[in-house]
């Protein structure tokens, strides 16, 4: 798809079918869109509407990828308080963008190229490259890519989860934005020694927006209490009889895909240690601990119980280092 095909005018209403609920396009008088889902409240986590710059052809083909969650993909990009809030808060929190300058820059399991549009915006002049398994999310990243003239950022396929595409290099940063809990054990466990390879000797891996493997609500894929304290056969169970977002022919090994387990600080830190000495790196000065970047991160909804489990992790901090935050934004050093 060329450039001129992604920046047709939209002069009426469209009524896209067929890759979930019907989604309706209408154009506005400022020369923007405007995105409505239908049926959307009967869709778990789906937003309704949006209003967006993206032209109309962009559009189509993120419904056509990612069917009646197309706002949310778009958002995704277009929402600063969406992905850019998380880049904010959970590396920026770490490592100041000036550093970037000049670097080579790896957004592992970039998806369909959202993190690496809001990445492209914040970062000074850097190589930015996305690498993601599914083919279908990447040339709906390389079309936003096109639609932003982003010549300066490539996207690579890898043959498999636990492989590389060729020629891929080495890397002053690595990201993984909501990537790790997605990964099958054995995957985390051949994955993550090999991407340590690819980072250059004092660079930084950020593995961030990642459910805490011992939260004790299980947010991510089921929605529900205590269940991450289960064994995996008991919680599969509750998960097929409690979870709405769970259907009742569900494999563990498909709710294991999709996040049910999250991850440690002990698990990470333990796999890299077998090639290495990684350094768990603390927030800046200014913004306190581990905690105090979650904290920062949420809004202003529901502050006093916001508050209140802040205070409760950070008594719970003394006990062993614990921080039981629900997700985990790290940034790990390779010693040089």
């Amino acid at each position: 798809m060329s450039a001129a095909a992604l920046s047709f005018e939209l002069d009426e209403p469209v009524l896209l079918t067929g890759a979930g609920s019907p989604v309706r396009i209408e154009p506005l008088a400022d020369g923007r869109r405007r995105v409505v889902v239908q049926d959307a409240s009967a869709l778990y986590g789906a937003c309704p509407e949006c209003t967006t710059s993206y032209p109309a052809a962009l559009i189509r083909e993120i419904y056509e990828t990612k069917g009646s969650y197309v706002c949310d993909e778009i958002r995704r990009d277009e929402d600063p308080g969406y992905v850019e809030h998380s880049i904010r808060h959970e590396i920026f929190g770490y490592i100041d963008p000036a550093q970037f300058a000049g670097k080579r820059v790896l957004d592992f399991g970039c998806g369909s190229g959202a993190s690496t549009m809001v990445l492209c915006r914040l970062l000074p002049r850097c190589e930015l490259v996305g690498v993601d398994l599914e083919e279908r999310l990447l040339r709906l990243a390389r079309l936003r890519a096109l639609h932003f003239n982003r010549q300066d950022v490539r996207f690579l396929r890898s043959p498999s989860g636990e492989m590389f595409p060729e020629g891929l290099g080495r890397f002053d940063y690595i990201i993984l934005a909501a990537v790790y809990e997605h990964l099958l054990p054995r995957e985390r466990r051949a994955l993550l020694p090999r991407l340590w390879e690819r980072l250059k000797p004092g660079g930084v891996l950020f593995l961030n927006q990642t459910p805490h493997r011992y939260s004790p609500l299980e947010w991510h894929t089921t929605g529900l209490p205590l269940i991450n304290y289960l064994p995996d056969g008991l919680a599969l169970r509750a998960a097929r009889r409690f979870s709405r977002n769970v259907p009742p022919d569900a494999t563990w090994e498909q709710l294991l895909r999709e996040g049910i387990r999250g991850a440690t600080v002990g698990e990470i830190l333990g796999t890299l240690r077998s090639c290495g000495m990684p350094v768990l790196l603390e927030p800046r000065p200014e913004l306190g601990d581990q905690i105090d970047l979650w904290y920062g991160k949420l809004s202003r909804r529901d502050a006093p119980i916001k508050r209140a489990a802040r205070t409760v992790l950070k008594c719970l901090k003394p006990l062993g280092g614990i921080h039981l935050i629900p997700h985990l934004a790290l940034a790990i050093r390779k010693q040089a």
